[in-house]
């Protein structure tokens, strides 16, 4: 017969209590039960782990080898019942997000800084890609939810309406367009555009397009860069950058932040959670519980419609 958790737990307790009836009052079991158990446990080991006097019940030497290896079961088995708990629920496990704009600031950051303080046993992965790839990435499962902009019509999941970002110029300080506070999409026209290939950098040129196309050929120039060194290019004079507004908690030398307006006022992207209902990880679930309590008028306007 194999030894059960339960045989371990009923003889370090009767270590502990080096009694068999204050052990049996813990274990809200009979004594004789306990007894019993431990009886057999010992025929089964063929040792005698406890010395039965008078005066309470004693592990042996050897008792104390075995119960130091009880111990050690136990902790490792509870151990591991409680991380696989922790995973079913979604308190703890592995979560891929997809990102396609800056983290240095704004809504996004913010949500995964309290995401990671309610949820620290939780590792947090992310993947940076345009609309096109992370969609591709969600439909593979290697990534579990992805928070982009809502151009994407075609989506076949779940989505989520959150927040918005304003539409910002980065200029080269000195520029003319600098002594501006605000810029309207006329004063754009005929400047060098720096349009990054990935990330919300297709976007930008449509954008761009819909707007100073009208006005005449504009100059886009394509960089297939990070957005760090697509700022050290505006920072060296190569050209104006948009970029969303939660890019903007980096600073970079040489470059200068102007909201870009329209006649309805400021140009803003919205944001939305992307992801497929057929994801089975639990930690996507508690993710999203985080965003429709940070974000609950959105939340409750999307699921009404």
């Amino acid at each position: 017969m194999p030894t059960e958790l339960r045989d371990l737990r009923w003889a370090i307790t009767a270590a502990r209590y080096r009694s068999l009836r204050r052990a049996a009052e813990e274990l809200n079991v009979r004594q004789s039960t306990l007894s019993r158990r431990l009886r057999g446990l010992e025929y089964r080991l063929g040792a005698e782990l406890f010395e039965r006097t008078n005066g309470g019940t004693h592990p042996t030497p050897i008792g104390r080898d075995f119960l130091e290896m009880a111990r050690r079961i136990i902790d490792e088995t509870d151990a591991a019942f409680a991380r696989l708990k922790a995973m079913s629920s979604g308190q703890a496990g592995r979560l891929t997000i997809g990102v396609y704009v800056s983290l240095a600031t704004g809504n996004l950051r913010a949500t995964l800084a309290e995401y990671r303080r309610r949820f620290p046993d939780v590792d947090v992965h992310t993947v940076d890609g345009a609309h096109d790839r992370l969609l591709c990435d969600m439909v593979s499962s290697s990534v579990d939810v992805a928070i982009m902009t809502t151009y994407y019509p075609g989506w076949d999941g779940h989505k989520l309406p959150l927040w918005s970002e304003r539409v910002i110029a980065a200029v080269p300080e000195g520029h003319p367009l600098t002594e501006k506070t605000l810029l309207q999409w006329t004063d754009l026209a005929g400047e060098p555009l720096l349009v990054q290939q990935r990330g919300a950098g297709p976007e930008m040129q449509r954008l761009l397009a819909s707007k100073l196309d009208p006005l005449g050929v504009q100059r886009f120039l394509h960089h297939d860069v990070s957005v760090d060194r697509l700022m050290g290019l505006v920072g060296a004079g190569f050209g104006i950058c948009l970029i969303l507004e939660g890019a903007t908690g980096a600073r970079y030398d040489g470059v200068a932040y102007r909201e870009v307006h329209d006649h309805d006022g400021p140009m803003r992207f919205n944001f939305a959670a992307y992801w497929r209902e057929t994801n089975g990880n639990p930690t996507l679930q508690t993710f999203l519980d985080v965003l429709l309590e940070r974000y609950p008028d959105l939340a409750c306007r999307s699921l009404a419609t």
